[in-house]
């Protein structure tokens, strides 16, 4: 069993409609998000991988597209756009089209982020 990971990033704005009244965070803002995708499997013989890195962006691209440069919480399903909500939005986007999906990390910030591990 081995594990693999592509990296992404996308752009995106969003306000957090349920915190208290005055959190910095129900102001609209953005961030620039970094996603790890991570796969685990067996080796496949006569390949030599789990999944070509290619397929793996392949997979990845529409989900992107949707999230990049959008107002996350105009998205079904991210009205309440946190960092957690939208790891799963992801994995539950990610897991139909990817079985070796395994993990998820998703920074808003270089110091600030998620892992899930799916439901």
């Amino acid at each position: 069993m081995m594990t693999i990971y592509q990296h992404f990033t996308f752009d995106a704005a969003h306000r957090l409609p349920n915190v208290p009244e005055g959190h910095k965070c129900s102001n609209l803002h953005g961030h620039t998000y970094h996603l790890t995708i991570y796969a685990s499997g067996e080796i496949l013989e006569k390949e030599g991988w789990i999944i070509d890195f290619s397929d793996l962006k392949t997979i990845m691209a529409p989900i992107i597209q949707i999230l990049d440069h959008h107002f996350l919480n105009d998205i079904e399903g991210l009205e309440n756009p946190t960092a957690e909500h939208l790891a799963k939005w992801i994995w539950k986007k990610t897991k139909p089209l990817l079985p070796a999906l395994n993990k998820i990390e998703l920074k808003e910030t270089p110091a600030t982020g998620v892992i899930y591990n799916g439901d």
